[in-house]
């Protein structure tokens, strides 16, 4: 049986205190809560490995846990981007298989996937932030001709950009 929030939550707490028993039996948990999440996300013979990834995840980062939030969803962050991390490194094993004679000629495939990497960083960022870097950095507007084009002040359009850059340099960072 999985444990509830609030036990999930205390033992967490002790374990942060140093309690090594209480915190050998909250691992127990997580590892059945684990279990049960990833088992229809990978294949059967990769879930182990990734629920030890996880569990080694937990450990390295069991001081950042609040005890003021709540437990579950601060592990299941932790799972999901260990579970990214393992899609990415099985697809990537899977491109490698294919080898450069498979791959189309002159394809636009690494423009088309940078691109969509962009848009799924992108949902993260506010829209006149998206706007400034897509107009400046993308499209090679100057600031000034972006600024014209947005409505946005020059300092604005800067402001925007980097304020963007670097939270988009903070999710992938994040993601790694």
């Amino acid at each position: 049986m999985i444990a509830d929030e609030a036990s999930m939550a205390q033992m967490m707490a002790a374990a942060q205190k140093g309690d090594r028993a209480v915190y050998r039996a909250l691992l127990a948990e997580v590892q059945l809560w684990l279990e049960r999440y990833f088992r229809k996300r990978v294949a059967p013979a990769q879930l182990d490995d990734l629920v030890q990834e996880v569990l080694l995840a937990v450990h390295n980062k069991r001081a950042t846990w609040d005890p003021k939030r709540a437990f579950y969803p601060w592990l299941a962050a932790i799972a999901r981007y260990r579970w990214i991390d393992h899609l990415r490194k099985v697809y990537r094993s899977a491109e490698d298989e294919l080898g450069d004679h498979d791959a189309a000629e002159d394809s636009e495939e690494e423009a088309v996937m940078a691109r969509m990497s962009l848009e799924r960083l992108f949902i993260h960022l506010p829209d006149k932030q998206v706007e400034a870097i897509e107009l400046v950095k993308i499209e090679g507007l100057s600031i000034a001709e972006a600024s014209q084009r947005t409505g946005q002040s020059e300092s604005l359009v800067k402001v925007n950009i980097h304020r963007g850059l670097k939270k988009l340099s903070a999710l992938v960072e994040k993601a790694e």
